[in-house]
């Protein structure tokens, strides 16, 4: 299907990062999903290749634009290498970057946010707590003012890229409880007090490492607040944004993926003396399965118009992530249904695609948060 919103700009640099990923990831995905992990050189060769520079000034190693369809493209090509524990190991310092631009210390932002963009170095956002998840209100981690510093305790867990992050933004209550009264703050891994544990045995994002985070008297300038006191808040609200259209585009190329795979084995699996193409029920999936893409995709290229048009389409967001986690659980699950056993087998891209389904359904907001939250911009 061809799109008005293509042009030969975002046709050529999606080319390029389809064929970055099909050379340098594709080939070792499966072996970096059992390891655990992926070699620090991948990050590096993102970062050169400028895919963490959406937004960021060049003078910090950014691209000095913006551009919603080309984030999308990314994410989207990143997904159909199926094995989700990779983009997500590579892309978790993206939450980070904005606030640490927007928001940091001058002199912060000289001395770390290039290493970040070049893939030099790890940042990780630290905002969910044991205890909290999605209601970010109910954040217990403190920040209390000690003359020129601010002394933080509390704990963060499920942060992607924790264990190898040399950089994290944290959000700390400052204030009163409730919406109000939190604030964000730069820390890094070596600052006494500070200490992490992986999170192991996960269902899936297995390449990715996740920590749980502890602050016990994690005394930090007061200089390392970024923005205004007892508003991080709305900085994190903001921040949601862009992280929720490449999970939207994450799921297409999941989905992608999957049905390219579906129909591969389709072709070449024979039952009953003709090919599983040929037997009607199993068209009938495949048709399901691309309608459900083509819906995701529309919808999403929609979002990323809007988005250039310098809106912030925030109920479209919602709704378009929750619609794309459930479109992708349908197209997975479809998957496994037409490889049968074969699916089921690790290193089969569909059977990775099945575990990873859920991360993407809770992660960035969970589908029912993102309901309530299209409800409430729908002003109901």
């Amino acid at each position: 299907m061809k799109y008005p919103f293509e042009t030969e700009e975002r046709a050529a640099f999606r080319e390029s990062i389809r064929s970055f990923v099909e050379k340098e990831i594709i080939p070792f995905a499966h072996e970096w999903d059992e390891a655990g992990s992926v070699p620090w050189e991948l990050h590096e060769k993102l970062g050169a290749l400028g895919i963490f520079g959406f937004g960021i000034d060049e003078e910090y190693g950014g691209l000095g634009f913006d551009c919603p369809f080309m984030r999308a493209i990314v994410s989207e090509e990143m997904g159909k290498c199926g094995f989700g524990g990779v983009p997500a190991a590579i892309g978790g310092r993206g939450i980070s970057l904005d606030p640490i631009q927007k928001m940091a210390a001058p002199e912060i932002r000289d001395r770390v946010l290039k290493d970040i963009v070049e893939g030099r170095k790890g940042s990780s956002l630290c905002i969910t707590e044991p205890g909290g998840g999605s209601d970010v209100a109910r954040l217990k981690t403190t920040a209390k003012r000690d003359g020129n510093h601010f002394v933080i305790n509390g704990s963060k867990t499920f942060i992607t890229g924790g264990m190898e992050s040399d950089y994290f933004v944290v959000g700390a209550r400052t204030g009163g409880p409730g919406l109000t009264g939190i604030s964000l703050f730069f820390v890094e891994k070596d600052t006494p007090g500070f200490t992490r544990t992986a999170l192991k045995k996960k269902m899936g994002w297995w390449a990715s490492n996740q920590a749980t985070l502890y602050f016990d008297d994690v005394r930090v300038p007061a200089t390392n607040m970024m923005g205004q006191e007892d508003y991080g808040f709305i900085a994190i609200m903001q921040n949601f944004n862009n992280e929720r259209l490449t999970i939207i585009a994450w799921c297409l190329g999941m989905m992608k993926a999957a049905l390219e795979d579906s129909i591969s084995w389709a072709k070449e699996r024979e039952t009953f003396g003709k090919p599983l193409i040929k037997h009607q029920v199993i068209r009938h999936k495949i048709a399901d399965m691309s309608a459900k893409i083509d819906a995701v995709e529309s919808y999403m290229n929609v979002i990323c118009w809007n988005m250039e048009q310098g809106e912030v389409p925030i109920a479209e967001l919602s709704k378009a992530k929750f619609f794309s986690t459930k479109a992708l659980e349908f197209v997975a699950s479809e998957a496994m249904q037409i490889l049968g056993g074969a699916g089921y087998l690790r290193g089969c891209r569909v059977e990775c695609i099945y575990r990873e389904v859920k991360v993407l359904a809770i992660g960035g907001g969970s589908e029912e948060i993102m309901r309530d939250l299209a409800v409430r911009q729908m002003g109901l």
